[in-house]
């Protein structure tokens, strides 16, 4: 995933498949599925705030020791002058700043971008409450699966790890697309089961979103 974003995560033939997918796994349902591609959940400030900081005191410690005699007005411009130029680099090193992050905060993020998802896109407002979010978030390399309280009432959360779990897979093995559309077959497979299409189904939800 390094150096890429949601808009080229997927090249314009794999997006025409994985919008086919979801067009041929809704035709037997009457469930909505919106994969969404985000170049990450969140911002995380304060990691490039502290790390940065961090390397910028490190670097004035130094530099004041070495050229200052560990001069504290050697020490206070450099460190100033070095903590912008510090917080800059951890962004633009997407690699380190993500090590820096703990799992768990990685997580919860996704997990919360996620949610606003399912609300901005109106996933929670199908007809029959039978919304599913395949959310992809490229800087945490994480996946999450999200169903609208129809859905969770008839199929075991276990599902939704096993989804997870085959689309995560696939983008590691350089298979994304073809991990996507065989994570929607499968979500379709679920809601056909459960939920048949019905005579008056309509397209509620887009077929991608790449954010």
């Amino acid at each position: 995933m390094a150096g890429q974003t949601a808009q080229s995560f997927f090249t314009p033939q794999e997006q025409a498949r994985i919008e086919a997918a979801v067009r041929a796994a809704e035709a037997r349902t009457s469930g909505e599925i919106l994969p969404m591609v985000v170049d990450a959940s969140y911002e995380y400030p304060r990691t490039e705030i502290l790390a940065g900081g961090l390397l910028a005191l490190a670097l004035a410690a130094t530099l004041s020791w070495i050229f200052g005699q560990a001069s504290l007005w050697v020490f206070l411009p450099l460190f100033l002058l070095g903590y912008w130029p510090c917080t800059r680099l951890i962004r633009n090193l997407p690699d380190l700043k993500r090590r820096l992050i703990p799992a768990a905060e990685l997580a919860a993020e996704v997990e919360e971008r996620a949610l606003l998802a399912f609300v901005e896109q109106g996933v929670h407002h199908t007809r029959d409450a039978t919304g599913i979010l395949i959310l992809i978030s490229l800087f945490e390399r994480r996946v999450h699966v999200l169903a609208d309280r129809g859905i969770n009432q008839a199929v075991p959360k276990e599902t939704w790890d096993e989804i997870v779990q085959l689309v995560t897979a696939g983008i590691r093995s350089g298979q994304a697309c073809e991990a996507l559309c065989a994570a929607i077959a499968r979500c379709g497979d679920l809601l056909e089961e459960k939920f048949p299409r019905k005579a008056d189904d309509t397209n509620e939800l887009p077929d991608l979103i790449l954010s």
